[in-house]
């Protein structure tokens, strides 16, 4: 029988992409307060967040390894998390346009039965197109960046905000899919078949590290 995995988060496309997995997995979303600490670098703030959502469920669920993940947005060293609303969106995606800006996402993966704690963080760097004034207020007006980290998503079809990805794509998305698969295999979980394939089809797009994260 394969192992539940639990999923610390409400993100619908966390949820999308740990399916591409194979494994069954159930929701159990962390309430964690997701503010940085005075002078925490990125990378520490998105490993100590993803860890802190596993350990906030893990005494509440029962089932195989629990997965939490948590990711932000990073221009010119500032942070840019979620907007608080419509004029905190704009502003994030009037900065954002035209620039390359960072993603950071940690990935932590809590084992229940041995307390075993593995965790990983990874970055993409984006570039933004020179979306129009036009565009980006009707893309905020329809209520899409309110819950977003730098308030876009990659993946919007018709907004299509970004012009290019270095790196990880389903990173941007809030899960790299091939580093999470290495540390549930490090950890001992059967996984049939590595999700590169899937990733690519989902995504439509091939991705062009897969090998070196799930082989190298």
């Amino acid at each position: 029988m394969k192992p539940v995995l639990i999923l610390a988060s409400a993100s619908p496309r966390r949820r999308q992409l740990i399916a591409l997995l194979g494994l069954p997995f159930e929701v159990c979303a962390a309430d964690v307060k997701e503010h940085p600490q005075d002078d925490e670098h990125p990378r520490d703030l998105v490993r100590r967040l993803s860890e802190d959502k596993v350990r906030a469920v893990v005494s509440s669920v029962r089932g195989g390894p629990v997965v939490g993940a948590d990711t932000i947005v990073v221009l010119e060293g500032e942070i840019l998390g979620k907007p608080a609303d419509a004029n905190a969106a704009l502003l994030m995606l009037h900065r954002l346009r035209g620039q390359a800006h960072q993603v950071y996402t940690g990935v932590s993966v809590l084992d229940p039965a041995t307390g075993r704690l593995s965790s990983i963080v990874v970055r993409s760097t984006v570039w933004m197109r020179a979306y129009s004034d036009e565009e980006m207020m009707a893309y905020v007006r329809g209520g899409g960046p309110l819950d977003k980290a730098g308030g876009y998503a990659i993946q919007d079809g018709v907004f299509q905000p970004v012009a290019r990805v270095e790196g990880c794509y389903a990173n941007v998305m809030g899960l790299p899919l091939c580093h999470l698969y290495r540390l549930l295999t490090e950890m001992g979980v059967s996984i049939e078949t590595p999700p590169a394939a899937a990733c690519d089809a989902f995504l439509g797009r091939r991705c062009p590290i897969a090998k070196a994260v799930l082989f190298g």
